[in-house]
């Protein structure tokens, strides 16, 4: 899965014509490490109509303050550059695509 940063996060997110699902994360984070095979299952099954990236909070600080992101894993999905949802928490892949349903 991409990992995208302050840096690029304009690039990778806002300019990116498939809608993006970025996980705001954390390596001390033990719910967002349960995340990461949910993510990456869905970024392999979803291919051509989402794109899923990761920003790690604690080196990326400019952009979680920026979307007011204040607990991990918050996931955020974005199209056309504006955010369209976002959700707090671990939860399984059939929540998480039900959730996204709307989107893709």
């Amino acid at each position: 899965m991409a990992e995208v940063t302050d840096a690029d996060f304009a690039a990778e997110v806002m300019g990116a014509e498939l809608p993006v699902l970025v996980e705001f994360t954390a390596d001390w984070c033990p719910p967002c490490r349960q995340m990461a095979p949910v993510l990456s299952a869905l970024a392999a099954e979803e291919a051509g109509r989402l794109k899923v990236v990761q920003l790690n909070v604690d080196a990326n600080p400019d952009t979680t303050h920026a979307y007011k992101v204040l607990s991990m894993p918050t996931f955020m999905v974005f199209r056309d550059g504006e955010p369209l949802r976002s959700m707090v928490g671990a939860r399984p892949k059939r929540r998480l695509l039900e959730e996204l349903a709307d989107v893709l």
